[in-house]
């Protein structure tokens, strides 16, 4: 199997708050690969150790098949985020937000117009490409944070909750746009359900510190049961995973109060495994 990144036993701790304990994980390449978790779970901290900003208490990461730390060069040079806080010059127009960027990543000014101009008619906002960051919508703003996030068009894209705070239609449009990226090993951090099962290749579901499963979403799904009976009782939601809807009815009929029978999603999953919320 072709590995892009390889985490071994790696820990990080703050004070006397454990944010990863001996944490392993591969991310195959070209693979879009989701980290669900619960704010807390560690997966800020685990973005940040992959891109060399921190350095972990114990463990190593490879990303190539080289040793992945602060002073690799050749390592970063493949690499970029997009970051979950905006990290737009709100005086400069989309084109010189753009173009700020890609001095700092020295790309050959014979093709930079070329990239820049490409790469705005990708997200859309060719059109807006005068107008001043400070003036743009939430979504356009994170497309824009995509564009400068692809200038130097990296291998392997991590993505640290990408749509927060934008509306449904904004977010459906940036998945289109992060669908189509093909050629690249992207790590995506997200509260969103939907966007994890929509996107993803693979999922690695993350809680206090740890990835504790790691499959693809429909696996997850049905190897919990592909339907779900929810259900109140003695003053709580329950819950009860079916692999068919027949089995689903069939317990459904012994039950006194309301319910209902739907398709379990990866929240399911999650919460069957930790009994918290992923949000």
């Amino acid at each position: 199997m072709d590995y892009k990144i390889k985490i071994k036993n790696v820990s990080k701790s703050y004070k006397k708050t454990k944010a990863l304990t001996k944490l392993n994980l591969e991310i195959k390449n070209n693979s879009f690969f989701g980290l669900l978790g619960p704010n807390g779970a560690g997966k800020t901290t685990l973005i940040k150790i992959l891109t060399g900003l921190i350095k972990p208490d114990l463990g190593e990461v490879y990303i190539n098949g080289e040793l992945m730390h602060r002073n690799n060069m050749k390592i970063k040079s493949i690499l970029n985020v997009v970051s979950q806080n905006a990290n737009l010059d709100r005086e400069l127009t989309v084109y010189e937000n753009m173009e700020f960027v890609s001095r700092l990543y020295k790309i050959d000014k014979k093709i930079r117009d070329k990239r820049i101009n490409e790469l705005l008619t990708k997200v859309d906002l060719m059109e807006h490409k005068d107008k001043k960051a400070r003036g743009l919508s939430g979504g356009m703003k994170r497309k824009l944070m995509i564009a400068k996030g692809l200038i130097n068009d990296p291998k392997v894209l991590f993505l640290d909750e990408p749509t927060v705070g934008i509306d449904l239609n904004s977010r459906r449009k940036i998945w289109d746009i992060l669908k189509s990226m093909k050629d690249k090993t992207i790590i995506l951090t997200t509260h969103y359900i939907e966007e994890a099962e929509y996107l993803c290749d693979d999922i690695g579901l993350m809680d206090k510190g740890k990835v504790f499963n790691v499959d693809t979403p429909k696996n997850l799904r049905e190897n919990l049961g592909e339907y779900t009976v929810e259900y109140f009782l003695d003053s709580k939601t329950k819950y009860k995973h079916f692999k068919t809807i027949e089995e689903a009815k069939n317990y459904s009929l012994s039950l006194n109060n309301e319910y209902s029978i739907r398709k379990t999603h990866l929240e399911d999953v999650f919460y069957n495994f930790t009994n918290r919320k992923v949000f």
